[in-house]
């Protein structure tokens, strides 16, 4: 007897279900895979205890083998080592959560890097062994909820917070390597790469993409978040286009439109106010990418216009803005609670995001802080009242802040507002 078919959100919902299992599921092959290669790592210290003087020349073969086999590049193979030596020798928790499918191979990559200065003042003596601990539970807490992407600022948050003297001197050594290298490619073109410090590789992408969103607009009233209607153009292309016409003509050219010289680039930046006023060096906090030198943070707390103060409560959130310059009460708090897409695993920066009703205002929606949220456009579309209500999802605000969406087929998924940095 054949069985009746699935509804339709039945049977989304089922396949919902089985792609989730099936991603656990390789996510404790991920686990499973990198207790291997650190058993193979194993007989490599007893090859070297065999052969010492060949150390280098034995881990290169051994890299080069699990490369070809693997089919995979020679940096992979290298990465994949270090995250399962960092597992088995420094964190067995996150070892047990990739064994579990609670976490992936991604969040693995992402938080062993992160914990680099953390280990870094340990074996220097200058932290205890046991504040890998913390941090190992800190970070496992955020990357079982979050994505990889998301969870990089938050781990890199905690460090600041345990080995902020390390942090402060590393961000100093690296400065001295800088620099701009070029690479030929193939068809004429070529890789020109920057290493900047983070501040301000964060503060040129956000200029191009308000120059490109700018002569977007000029380009004519057809013209989509992906392509230009007018000449075709990618915003990608126009980006590279007026990358290439700031650093040869200094300012847009006319080819590019009128007034683009005054958009100017845009970081949100927290700092202490016992800093910002000198009294101590704490980290301060380059917002969804992790610590900032507090000299850096001084300068461009200098050359600001104005900026907000932010009243936390005792969990790092954020309770009240005070701004000393004049401009919306409501949109400042918004864009200091929220920081980036209120929509689960997105991470587009609030100040790229639209404000949107939780509740549609003309449903009845109020407008005041709890029934509103930063959504990017992509994510804001979701909820339009055009969308088919088999396809539209809803959102509303919980009293913590944390916003509940909702799928066309019901299930709930939450995400939580960001919590600031908390100096200590």
């Amino acid at each position: 007897m054949n069985e009746a078919p699935l509804p339709p959100a039945a049977a989304r919902g089922a396949l919902l279900d089985a792609w989730v299992a099936k991603r656990a599921e390789i996510a404790r092959l991920e686990g499973e895979a990198s207790e291997l290669l650190a058993a193979r790592a194993d007989l490599f210290d007893a090859d070297v205890r065999a052969d010492p003087q060949h150390r280098d020349m034995i881990r290169r073969s051994m890299i080069a083998e699990y490369s070809a086999a693997g089919h995979i590049s020679k940096t992979a193979a290298e990465l994949g080592f270090n995250d399962a030596a960092a597992l088995s020798e420094f964190f067995p928790a996150l070892r047990r959560a990739l064994r579990q499918g609670d976490i992936t191979a991604q969040h693995v990559r992402v938080l062993v890097a992160a914990a680099a200065p953390v280990r870094e003042a340990v074996l220097n003596g200058n932290l205890d062994a046991e504040t890998l601990a913390v941090y190992e539970t800190a970070a496992l807490t955020i990357a079982e909820h979050e994505t990889p992407a998301r969870t990089r600022p938050h781990a890199r948050q905690i460090t600041a917070a345990l080995a902020g003297e390390s942090i402060r001197e590393r961000h100093a050594r690296a400065a001295s390597e800088r620099q701009i290298t070029i690479r030929p490619l193939d068809d004429g073109l070529a890789l020109l790469t920057a290493v900047l410090p983070e501040v301000y590789a964060v503060a040129i992408m956000d200029r191009l993409r308000s120059l490109a969103t700018a002569v977007a607009a000029t380009v004519g009233p057809d013209a989509r978040p992906e392509f230009v209607a007018a000449d075709g153009r990618t915003r990608r292309e126009i980006e590279a286009d007026t990358f290439i016409d700031l650093l040869l003509a200094a300012t847009p050219s006319e080819a590019l439109g009128t007034g683009l010289d005054r958009i100017t680039a845009t970081v949100q930046v927290t700092i202490a106010g016992s800093t910002l006023a000198g009294e101590d060096d704490r980290l301060a906090e380059l917002d969804g990418h992790g610590p900032l030198h507090p000299d850096i943070a001084r300068d461009l707390a200098r050359r600001a216009s104005g900026w907000n103060r932010l009243f936390l409560d005792d969990a790092g959130m954020v309770t009240k803005v005070d701004r000393y310059t004049p401009t919306t009460a409501m949109k400042r708090f918004l864009r200091a609670r929220d920081q980036r897409c209120r929509f689960p695993g997105c991470h587009t920066p609030a100040r790229r995001c639209d404000i949107d009703h939780n509740e549609d205002f003309a449903l009845g929606g109020q407008t005041e802080i709890t029934n509103l949220s930063d959504f990017c456009p992509g994510h804001h579309a979701l909820k339009h009242p055009d969308i088919d209500a088999g396809h539209r999802w809803t959102a509303h605000q919980l009293p913590d802040g944390t916003l509940r969406w909702t799928s066309p087929i019901g299930r709930a998924y939450d995400d939580r507002a960001p919590r600031r940095v908390m100096f200590v």
